[in-house]
């Protein structure tokens, strides 16, 4: 349990804080939007536009469920609560702790949902996106961290202070 895996909606900072919370604790910091960009050859946006959410869902798991790292602290992508075996894969190699951003607040935070990399069905909000997400946020959440606040060094502190470091 040598990890830590943050988990979140888009733009509750889990890339942002995922760094400070490294540098603050002497981890490395892996990004699995990265990998699955690297592994694809093209953005986010694109995969999920050019090639559709299933395809995109089955890319992350694939990638997720891959991670192979040791003193790290993984941020996933928003939606890698939708992949079992990743989300099984992350909680047996970290702790899962779940960046916790109000709809009101992330509705602020993100301004570009069609071209930031974000799997949603057509029609959807934020909101629709919070609500059907949440459930799985809270089922593989090891520590839940509220992130409300947008002082990305605070919300690091405070999940180095949650996790005891």
């Amino acid at each position: 349990m040598s990890n830590i895996i943050l988990i979140g909606m888009p733009g509750s900072g889990k890339s942002t804080v995922g760094v400070l919370l490294a540098k603050i604790i002497g981890y490395r910091f892996v990004d699995t939007d990265l990998l699955i960009q690297e592994k694809e050859g093209r953005k986010l946006f694109e995969i999920i536009r050019d090639s559709g959410n299933d395809y995109f869902a089955k890319v992350e798991n694939e990638v997720n469920a891959s991670v192979s790292a040791e003193r790290t602290v993984i941020a996933t992508g928003g939606s890698a609560v939708y992949g079992k075996e990743a989300m099984e894969h992350l909680k047996n190699i970290g702790t899962v702790v779940f960046l916790d951003v109000s709809v009101r607040e992330l509705e602020k935070r993100i301004t570009n949902l069609n071209t930031r990399g974000i799997m949603f069905r057509d029609g959807q909000t934020i909101a629709d996106i919070y609500n059907e997400r949440m459930p799985l946020y809270k089922k593989y959440a090891d520590i839940t961290v509220d992130c409300d606040k947008a002082d990305l060094a605070e919300n690091a502190q405070k999940i180095a202070s949650a996790l005891g470091l």
